[in-house]
């Protein structure tokens, strides 16, 4: 069951912390030899944390520009982008490097694994560069994977190494974890499962989770559902109760 709003949610905590994200007029142009293409078109939008947001829209519609620009990823042309109180918009490269080490996590559609190294070592090499990682063992266990944690990537099915790439993403204990299509090399039922693992994460962790999908039916597991086009948010829905991953059907 949903509802379409044009309003924000309310500001969490009763007004008394600040959003997650607060985005106002974002625009992006990409200039390609004599050609501007506009990706984003002064988009407004306010993400509470703890928020599960789907982002739907035709290719070319902006959705990986807005998750690149929230992510630190990129820059805006125009309008700014605010991460609690630290403006990204006008943020340095190293403040940005930065950024992205200490609060972000990215799961992308192909996985990015080392070959060479195991399960547990491709987790454990973000601990490097995490302030306050959790346990490398207990970022595999809310993954499932534990029992294949010295494999190899070669040895694990599509399904197995996607939800490496989320232990590898959440074991720094991001607030925002950023999906761009993370079932769209999956099969139906190898793709419920990773998307259970992101839910799992959202709902036991409070960590923010923003995801890119093409699949509508992902919609339904969400606080929030944006639909891009034309570089702009064209719609808003809100649902008023969610489906769990296993209720959902493509």
């Amino acid at each position: 069951m949903s509802a379409e709003l044009d309003a924000t949610p309310a500001p969490p905590d009763g007004g008394v912390q600040p959003w997650l994200f607060c985005v106002e007029g974002l625009s992006k142009t990409y200039h390609t030899g004599e050609v501007d293409v506009q990706a984003l078109r002064e988009v407004d939008l306010q993400v509470a944390r703890g928020e599960f947001i789907v982002l739907l829209g035709p290719s070319g519609s902006g959705k990986s520009t807005l998750l690149n620009i929230l992510g630190g990823l990129d820059v805006p042309s125009a309008g700014t982008v605010r991460f609690f109180d630290h403006d990204l918009s006008r943020a340095s490269d190293a403040e940005l490097t930065t950024y992205r080490r200490e609060h972000v996590g990215f799961v992308f559609q192909f996985y990015n694994l080392i070959p060479s190294l195991t399960v547990r070592e491709n987790v454990a090499l973000v601990t490097d560069i995490a302030e306050h990682p959790m346990p490398v063992d207990e970022a595999i266990d809310r993954v499932g994977l534990t029992p294949r944690r010295d494999h190899f990537p070669a040895q694990l099915s599509g399904g197995e190494q996607q939800r490496v790439a989320i232990a590898r993403a959440i074991v720094k204990r991001p607030q925002v974890l950023l999906c761009d299509e993370p079932t769209g090399a999956l099969d139906y039922q190898t793709g419920k499962l990773v998307l259970e693992t992101i839910a799992a994460i959202n709902r036991d962790l409070g960590t923010t989770a923003i995801v890119i999908t093409h699949n509508a039916a992902i919609a339904a597991m969400a606080d929030r559902v944006l639909y891009l086009g034309d570089g702009r948010i064209q719609r808003v829905q809100v649902n008023a109760s969610k489906l769990t991953p296993a209720e959902l059907s493509w």
